[in-house]
């Protein structure tokens, strides 16, 4: 792969929209999947497994997608077979060998574990993409950044309770997710280079369904008839195929494109923030010192991780004035 990258092949912000736009839209895809755990959590208790919820919401948010794209014309292969195969990984990292290890990790360990493991994924893939491009190595000020919003999310996880559970099986399940979601994040430069957005989202939904079809070979059946004996489970899925996964995919996938791959992943330190503030809002729980201090680490760290692509904005800016 190419060591070198210009900033368009990499997705990096425009000057016609305000940066802060971008920033805001990360965050807010964050919130609505930190939100994500109480209505999967719901759909487990009520009798579904991980791998049928994946499919039952994937399957929803492609057949979105398809009605999406007849109003602009589907275009339905690659330039060529490597793009195609990239493509193939996108779904498996980002779709279905993703949320079976998270998903089933929780079922294995408990979800202080997960959170904390799924979340560091910030950390793999600011270095997996480093090792890649040339141009998204960080530097002391980005790293010590880093550093902290992982400090902040262990304090918010954690929440004073500094005891781990080691569960080797759970633990290494939320670790190949959190790898995955590092990978995902580093195949999406080139094809974001290369393809649309609504391209490269359809293709994710496309391939994480085709990937998962061998677990159902073995393990048929989806449980829609709870779906008829409860129906509030539906609404549960509606927000889980439309707004989490058909919504928040495309447009995650297009922050990617604008903030670039490191800064658009460090959002994901705000999971559990989100999550927290969720279960606050809607379950009364209580918001704790440590959740604010970790809150406040993260952004911290978040605004240091950011200085450089900032800077260098700048810096292009004045060059061309």
């Amino acid at each position: 792969m190419n060591t070198t990258t210009t900033r368009a092949d990499l997705g990096a912000p425009e000057t016609k929209t305000p940066r802060i736009l971008y920033h805001v839209t990360a965050f807010l895809v964050v919130a609505v999947w930190g939100s994500t755990f109480v209505f999967t959590k719901l759909l487990l208790l009520d009798g579904f497994s991980p791998a049928q919820i994946f499919m039952l919401r994937f399957l929803m948010a492609y057949v979105l997608l398809l009605v999406f794209c007849l109003f602009r014309g589907i275009r339905w292969k690659a330039d060529n077979w490597k793009d195609e195969l990239l493509m193939v990984g996108l779904g498996i990292t980002g779709g279905s060998l993703y949320f079976l290890a998270e998903n089933e990790a929780m079922n294995h360990t408990t979800t202080t574990n997960t959170s904390m493991i799924v979340c560091l994924c910030p950390l793999f893939a600011s270095a997996l993409i480093a090792l890649f491009y040339k141009s998204q190595r960080l530097n002391s000020t980005q790293i010590l950044g880093t550093l902290i919003a992982a400090a902040g999310l262990a304090v918010v996880v954690l929440n004073g309770r500094f005891v781990l559970h080691l569960s080797p099986v759970g633990d290494s399940l939320a670790f190949v997710a959190c790898l995955c979601w590092a990978v995902y994040s580093l195949l999406l430069i080139p094809a974001n280079a290369k393809y649309d957005t609504l391209f490269v989202t359809r293709k994710v939904f496309f391939y994480g369904l085709v990937s998962m079809t061998p677990y159902f070979i073995v393990r048929p059946g989806l449980n829609t008839h709870l779906l008829l004996e409860q129906p509030s489970l539906l609404w549960n899925l509606l927000f889980l195929g439309c707004v989490a996964s058909f919504l928040c995919y495309l447009i995650w996938n297009w922050v990617i494109k604008k903030l670039g791959a490191v800064m658009a992943t460090n959002y994901v330190y705000f999971n559990p923030v989100t999550t927290i503030l969720f279960a606050w809002l809607v379950l009364s729980e209580p918001i704790t010192v440590y959740f604010i201090f970790g809150t406040v680490l993260i952004l911290v760290g978040m605004i240091l991780s950011d200085c450089r692509q900032h800077q260098e904005l700048e810096n292009e800016l004045e060059c061309k004035e």
